[in-house]
C-alpha cells in the first residue's frame, strides 16, 4: 500500500476537488462515515455516550460530521471546541451550521477541567483536534486536553492521526493522544506508520474516501509498505549450489557469534551453500556450533582478525560465489579495516555489507559509488550516522529523506534498521516494513537479518526484492518467537530457529495481511 506525506495528501485532496469534481463535502462526509463504521464495529452507537474534541480546522470538521452521524444513529454526543467556531471554513463551517440547528450540546472550552465530568461518564472519545497539519509543539489548552484524555483511560478513536503526532515523521510534538483506534483518510500518512506515531495510533484503519485508484496508486508516491514479495518456487531437482552459494567474510578473536548467526541464518532461511572465511584460530570455535558451514581459514593479525595478506585468496573465493557478505564480527583492527576497503572495491559480485564492514568504509564511501555489482547495506541508526556524516537526531527527524538520498548517492539498497525498518532503493523507492517487535533488540539479531537477506538472493530474488523479503521474514520470525516465548529474553538464536517456520507459513500463504498493510474499511 502506498503511503503519503502530508504534502502529497494535500495535493491529492486538491486534485480530487479541482480536477475530478469530488467535492470537499463528499470527502469529509466519507471520512466521517469511515469513522462511524469503526465505532459501530467496536462498541456500537445507539444509546452510547460520545465526547468529541474538535479543533477549528478540517480535522475538527471531520469530527463534526462524526458527531452528526452519531446523533442520527441514536448515540448521545457532547462536543467540546478547542478554539472559536467562527474560524471554521468551507465544509467544516457548513457542518458547524448544521450542528447548531440540532439538539446537540456544544461548548467552547476555556479550561480542560470543564470536560472532565463528561469524559468520566462517556463510552468513547473522538479525537478531532489537529489531524496531520500540526507543524509546531502542542501547548496551552490543547496540551491540557490531551493530558485529560490520556489519563481518563477511556477508549479513544483519532481521526486521520492522533493529535500531537507529526504526520511526516511520527514524532510526538510535545504531547500526543494515545488512541485505541485511528482511521486515516485517503492513504496512511508516514506518521501513521513510523514510531512512535504508529504505536500511538492503536489499531489503524485506512479509508480511500472515494479517491480513484489513479490517485492512491500513482507512481509518484514512492513510499509504501513492504508488501508481499513472492518467493521463487524451490525446484524438485534443487541442489545446494542452486539455492545460493554465499561467502561470509566474518569473525575475529572474541567475535564468534556474529559470523555464526549470519551464516547459519542463511541456511535456516533456505540458502544452499554457506562458505565462511574467518581467522584461522576462530574457525574451530565456530565450527563446533555450525558444522553445516564450509570453512575457509584465513591468515590473521596479531590481534586475531583477518590479515591483509588474505586478500588474494578472498578475491579468488569471491569470484566463485553468487554473493559475498562482509562485516559480521570482523573487528575494526587497522589492517582488517584496510582489507575491507580493498575487498569492497575489488569484489565483482553482489555484496552485502553489515556491522564492522559498514564502520570500516564509512570514511570512504566513494568505494561504494564506484562499484558495478549490486550493493546492500544494513546499518542501524548509529552506523547510518557514520555513513552520512549526519547526527542520529538529524536522521531520526528526516528518516525517509535521508534514506532515499543516501541510497541514491551510494548506489546501494539500504536497510535502515529499527522499529519498522525501512528499505531504500537507489531508484528512490522506500518501503516501510511492518513485521518485527521490541524483543528483537538483542545482540546478534542484525546478523540473523544479514543471513536471511543473503538467502532470499540465493533463492532467486533480485537484490532489491531479496532485501525487502529478507527484512520481512526476519521480522516475522521474530514475531513467531515472541508469540511462543514472550518479548523479554528472546535471543538471536530464537529468531533464527523460527526462520524455517516463517518460510513455511509464507509459502503456504498463512501470514496475516496486517503485516503487509493496514486494513481497508
Amino acid at each position: 500500500m502506498k503511503i503519503a506525506s502530508v504534502e502529497e495528501m494535500r495535493d491529492m485532496d486538491r486534485h480530487a476537488i479541482e480536477k475530478l469534481g469530488i467535492t470537499e463535502k463528499i470527502l469529509m462526509e466519507n471520512a466521517g462515515l469511515a469513522a462511524i463504521n469503526v465505532l459501530q464495529n467496536k462498541i456500537g452507537i445507539k444509546g452510547r455516550k460520545f465526547v468529541i474534541f474538535c479543533g477549528t480546522g478540517n480535522n475538527g470538521g471531520d469530527g463534526l460530521v462524526v458527531t452528526r452521524l452519531i446523533h442520527s444513529l441514536g448515540g448521545k454526543t457532547m462536543v467540546f471546541l478547542i478554539g472559536d467556531k467562527n474560524k471554521f471554513r468551507g465544509t467544516a463551517k457548513t457542518n458547524m451550521g448544521i450542528i447548531d440547528k440540532l439538539p446537540i450540546e456544544i461548548l467552547k472550552l476555556e479550561k480542560a477541567a470543564a470536560a472532565k465530568k463528561n469524559v468520566a461518564h462517556c463510552d468513547m472519545i473522538i479525537d478531532a483536534i489537529f489531524g496531520t497539519g500540526l507543524d509546531r509543539p502542542v501547548a496551552g489548552l490543547a496540551s491540557d486536553v490531551i493530558e485529560l484524555i490520556n489519563i481518563s483511560k477511556k477508549k479513544v478513536i483519532s481521526l486521520d492521526i492522533p493529535s500531537g503526532v507529526n504526520g511526516n515523521t511520527g514524532a510526538v510534538m510535545g504531547t500526543a493522544i494515545r488512541a485505541d483506534y485511528t482511521v486515516t483518510f485517503g492513504l496512511p500518512k508516514i506518521g501513521n506508520l513510523l514510531y512512535p506515531g504508529y504505536e500511538l495510533c492503536g489499531e489503524l484503519f485506512v479509508n480511500h474516501i472515494s479517491f480513484p485508484p489513479s490517485l492512491y496508486e500513482q507512481d509518484s508516491l514512492q513510499v509504501q509498505t513492504n508488501d508481499h514479495v513472492l518467493l521463487p518456487k524451490r525446484p524438485a531437482e534443487a541442489y545446494k549450489g542452486s539455492t545460493g552459494d554465499v561467502l561470509f567474510i566474518a569473525g575475529a578473536a572474541n567475535y564468534y557469534g556474529a559470523p555464526y548467526f549470519a551464516a547459519m541464518s542463511f541456511l535456516k532461511s533456505g540458502g544452499g551453500y554457506a562458505r565462511m572465511a574467518a581467522p584461522r584460530s576462530v574457525v574451530p570455535v565456530i565450527a563446533k556450533r555450525g558444522s553445516e558451514i564450509v570453512y575457509l581459514p584465513q591468515e590473521e593479525t596479531a590481534e586475531g582478525s583477518i590479515a591483509l595478506t588474505s586478500k588474494r585468496k578472498l578475491l579468488e573465493a569471491a569470484a566463485k560465489v553468487d554473493m559475498v557478505v562482509i562485516g559480521p564480527g570482523l573487528s575494526l583492527q587497522e589492517e582488517t579495516v584496510r582489507l575491507i576497503k580493498e575487498l569492497t572495491a575489488a569484489i565483482n559480485v553482489p555484496l552485502l555489507i553489515d556491522g564492522d564492514g559498514l564502520t570500516a568504509i564509512a570514511d570512504n564511501t566513494e568505494i561504494l559509488r564506484s562499484r558495478k555489482a549490486p550493493t546492500i547495506l544494513t546499518p542501524h541508526l548509529g552506523e547510518m550516522a557514520r555513513l552520512t556524516g549526519k547526527s542520529a537526531v538529524q536522521i531520526s527527524s528526516h528518516k525517509i529523506k535521508v534514506l532515499r538520498e543516501t541510497a541514491e548517492k551510494l548506489k546501494a539498497t539500504i536497510v535502515l534498521k529499527g522499529a519498522h525498518s525501512m528499505i531504500g532503493t537507489r531508484s528512490g523507492e522506500v518501503y516501510i516494513n511492518l513485521t518485527g517487535n521490541a524483543g528483537m533488540a538483542t545482540a546478534g539479531s542484525g546478523d540473523v537479518l544479514t543471513g536471511c537477506i543473503a538467502a532470499m538472493y540465493g533463492m532467486g530474488l533480485r537484490p532489491d526484492a531479496a532485501t525487502r523479503k529478507g527484512v520481512f521474514m526476519h521480522g516475522y520470525a521474530g514475531d513467531l518467537a515472541v508469540a511462543k516465548k514472550g518479548t523479554d529474553g528472546i535471543t538471536a538464536k530464537d529468531i533464527m530457529e523460527f526462520l524455517p517456520q516463517a518460510i513455511k507459513n509464507d509459502r503456504a500463504g498463512n501470514i496475516d495481511s496486517k503485516y503487509f498493510e493496514p486494513p481497508l474499511i
